[in-house]
C-alpha cells in the first residue's frame, strides 16, 4: 500500500528503487530491499491485473525504478480520520477481547480501507512482541509449518536468451538438492516448469501444485561469475519468509544450488544429515552438462549428446556427464532411433562408469537399471538398481516409472500400475502418457482411454497422449479412432506429410491399407537409416502374416531390440501363442509365458 501511494502521488514521474527503499524501510532495518521491492510491485500488478509487457498502471524502467502511468484523480474522503499509534496491550485486547462498540458515524469505504490497512500494518509490526504462540501469530501463520514447496523456474537476468539453459539447469539442480537435503516434499521440475514465464498469483500456483511455499528468484551470469537471488514465500498468504543473494566465482558455480538448498532447509528446520558435495566439478564440464540436459528435456536428443560428450571430455571423472551419455544411447535404442546392437553396450558402459565415479547419484543408478534391463534382459539386477535410485532420492519419479515397465514385462501388471501411479503422483507432468501406457500393457483399455482423454483435455497438443490413445483404440478394435489419433500425433510432431499419407490410405482402402502404406514407408526409410524390426513386426502381425511376423521377431531377438520385452502385452501377437517358434523366442528373452 505504501508503494502504491508513493507511485500514484508522483504524477507519472519516475520513482527510483533507492527512493522506494528509503520510503518503505528505515535505514537501520536489515532486509533484502531488491526482493522486497520486486515482491511489492508484483503484488500490486496482481491485484490490478496489470501486464508487464503492456502496462496500464506500473511501467518498469529497467534497473532504475518505476512510473505510475495511469491517470490519478484525487477525491476527498467523506471523513477525515487520524490514526494514533496504540500501545501493544490495547491492540492485544482488541484482538482477544470483545467486539468494540458500533460507531455512530460511518466512515467512507476509502477511510475504512485505510484504517484496516494501517491496523494490519501495526499488527504485523507488533507480532514479534506478542509472541510466536499468540492468537495474532496464528493469524499471521507463523506457527503453520512448511512441509512442501515448489521451485519456480529462475528468471534469466543475464540479458542473453542463450543463457536460458543455465537458468533452467540451475532450477533443476536446486530442486534436486532440496529434495536430497531436506525432509520437505518438493514438487518435480516438470510440474513447476509449466509456470515458466506465467504471471499468476503465487497463491493460485501454490494451490494448483498443492504446496505450502514457493521458491522463486533469478540468476545472472557474466565473465566474473554468477549472481543468484532466491526468496521463499508462503503460498497461501503470499508472505515473504526468507531471501538470500549469492555471488560465486566460476569455479564455485557447481556447488551453488547445494548451498542454497541447505540454507532453505536450515531456515525451515527441515535439514537432513547429508554430507556436502566434496567432489570437484570443472565449471566448463558442468556448463556443458546443463546445456545437454536442457536440450534433452526439449526432445533435441542428438544435440544433447554432443554436450554430454563434451562434459566428459573436459572432465573424464564427471559422473553426471556419463549418466547423460547413457540416457542418450538407452533412450535412442528404446525409441528405435539408434541400432541397439551398438547403442545399448555404449549405454551400459557409460552407466557403469557413472556409478563407479559417484555411487550416491540417483541418476547414475537409474541409468544402470535401464541398461541392465534393456541390454542384458536381467530384471532382477535391474530392479535392485532402481530401488537404490529410489532410496537415494525418494522424490525421483523415473525409477518408479522404470519399475513399472519391468513389472509389466513380467506379467505383474497390478504392481506395474501401482508403481506408475506413484511416479505420476510425484511428477504428473513428466510423462502424461505413462499411466495410460501401463493400463494398455495390462490390457485394461477402457481405464487407459479414460485416463488419456482426461489428460488430453488439459494438454490437447501433447503428442504422447495422441500416441497412446492410438495404441489403446487399436488394441480395443476401434481402428478408425486409432488412425484419427495417429494423424493427430503426426500433426503434433510437425509431420503433416505422414498425417496426410495416412488419411489418404485409410480413405482409399481402410485400416489394412494404412498398415501396408506404413510398411512401405518404413522399408523405404530402412535404406538410409536404422528401422527396428519391431516397428515392422507389429504392422505385419495386424495383417495376420505369420511368417513375416515371426521372421521379424527373430531378427529383433538377434538385435536384442528393447520392445521385444513387452511382446506378450500386445494382442496383435496373440495369434502366434501356439507357435513353437514364438514360444521359443519368449523363452530366450527370459519372459514368463503369458499364453
Amino acid at each position: 500500500m505504501e508503494l502504491l501511494i508513493l507511485l500514484a502521488s508522483r504524477d507519472g514521474q519516475l520513482v527510483t528503487r533507492e527512493e522506494i527503499a528509503k520510503r518503505l524501510w528505515e535505514s537501520d532495518v536489515f532486509v533484502d530491499t531488491e526482493h522486497g521491492i520486486n515482491t511489492a510491485v508484483r503484488k500490486i500488478r496482481t491485484v490490478l491485473r496489470d501486464d508487464t509487457e503492456d502496462p496500464r498502471f506500473i511501467q518498469t524502467v529497467t534497473g532504475v525504478g518505476y512510473r505510475f502511468v495511469a491517470s490519478v484523480v484525487a477525491r476527498p474522503a467523506a471523513v477525515q480520520v487520524e490514526l494514533a499509534p496504540a500501545p501493544a496491550k490495547e491492540i492485544a485486547a482488541t484482538v482477544d477481547g470483545p467486539a468494540p462498540p458500533v460507531a455512530t458515524h460511518r466512515p467512507s469505504h476509502r477511510a475504512l480501507w485505510l484504517i484496516s490497512g494501517s491496523a494490519v500494518a501495526a499488527l504485523v509490526l507488533l507480532a514479534p512482541a506478542l509472541g510466536p504462540h499468540s492468537v495474532l501469530a496464528r493469524m499471521m501463520h507463523r506457527d503453520a509449518p512448511i512441509a512442501s514447496l515448489a521451485v519456480l523456474p529462475l528468471d534469466n537476468l543475464s540479458g542473453d536468451p542463450s543463457q536460458n539453459y543455465f537458468a533452467d539447469g540451475t532450477t533443476d539442480e536446486l530442486t534436486t538438492m532440496l529434495a536430497r537435503n531436506s525432509t520437505l516434499r518438493v514438487v518435480s521440475r516438470t510440474s513447476a516448469m509449466q509456470y515458466k514465464g506465467v504471471h499468476r498469483p503465487l497463491s493460485e500456483i501454490g494451490h494448483a501444485l498443492g504446496v505450502d511455499a514457493i521458491v522463486e528468484g533469478s540468476v545472472s551470469r557474466s565473465s566474473g561469475g554468477v549472481h543468484m537471488t532466491v526468496q521463499l514465500i508462503r503460498a497461501d498468504t503470499d508472505t515473504h519468509l526468507w531471501a538470500q543473494s549469492y555471488d560465486r566465482s566460476p569455479d564455485e558455480v557447481p556447488t551453488l544450488p547445494d548451498d542454497a538448498a541447505r540454507d532453505i532447509a536450515a531456515f525451515l528446520h527441515r535439514s537432513v544429515a547429508t554430507p556436502p558435495t566434496i567432489r570437484y566439478v570443472n565449471p566448463e564440464a558442468h556448463d556443458a552438462y546443463l546445456h545437454g540436459y536442457y536440450l534433452w528435456l526439449a526432445g533435441r536428443n542428438q544435440d544433447a549428446e554432443a554436450y554430454f560428450e563434451k562434459a566428459v571430455q573436459i572432465q573424464p571423472d564427471y559422473a553426471l556427464g556419463w549418466a547423460g551419455i547413457s540416457d542418450y544411447y538407452g533412450a535412442g535404442a528404446v525409441d528405435a532411433l539408434l541400432d541397439p546392437r551398438s547403442a545399448l553396450p555404449t549405454a551400459f558402459a557409460a552407466a557403469s562408469r557413472a556409478v563407479a565415479l559417484d555411487n550416491t547419484l540417483a541418476q547414475a543408478h537409474l541409468a544402470l537399471c535401464a541398461t541392465i534391463f534393456l541390454a542384458q534382459w536381467d530384471p532382477v539386477h535391474a530392479d535392485q538398481e532402481c530401488r537404490t535410485a529410489i532410496q537415494l532420492d525418494p522424490e525421483f519419479a523415473e525409477p518408479y516409472h522404470f519399475r513399472a515397465k519391468i513389472f509389466a514385462s513380467l506379467n505383474r501388471h497390478a504392481e506395474a500400475i501401482e508403481q506408475q501411479k506413484k511416479a505420476t503422483e510425484i511428477d504428473p507432468f513428466g510423462r502424461p502418457f505413462a499411466l495410460a501406457y501401463s493400463y494398455q500393457l495390462a490390457r485394461r483399455y477402457d481405464a487407459g482411454i479414460t485416463d488419456a482423454q482426461q489428460r488430453l483435455s488439459a494438454s490437447p497438443g501433447d503428442e504422447s497422449l495422441h500416441w497412446i490413445l492410438s495404441v489403446l483404440y487399436r488394441c480395443k478394435g476401434m481402428k478408425k479412432e486409432s488412425i484419427a489419433e495417429e494423424e493427430k500425433m503426426a500433426e503434433a510432431t510437425g509431420d503433416s506429410a505422414f498425417a496426410q499419407g495416412l488419411r489418404k490410405a485409410f480413405d482409399a482402402g481402410g485400416y489394412d491399407a494404412t498398415l501396408r502404406w506404413q510398411i512401405a514407408e518404413l522399408e523405404r526409410n530402412s535404406r538410409t537409416t536404422y528401422v527396428s524390426p519391431m516397428s515392422l513386426a507389429i504392422l505385419y502381425a495386424q495383417l495376420g502374416n505369420r511368417e513375416k511376423t515371426l521372421a521379424l521377431l527373430e531378427q529383433a531377438l538377434e538385435q536384442r531390440t528393447p520392445d521385444l520385452l513387452w511382446v506378450q502385452c500386445d494382442p496383435a501377437y496373440d495369434f502366434l501363442h501356439a507357435d513353437p517358434r514364438y514360444r521359443s523366442l519368449v523363452q530366450q528373452v527370459g519372459l514368463p509365458p503369458a499364453y
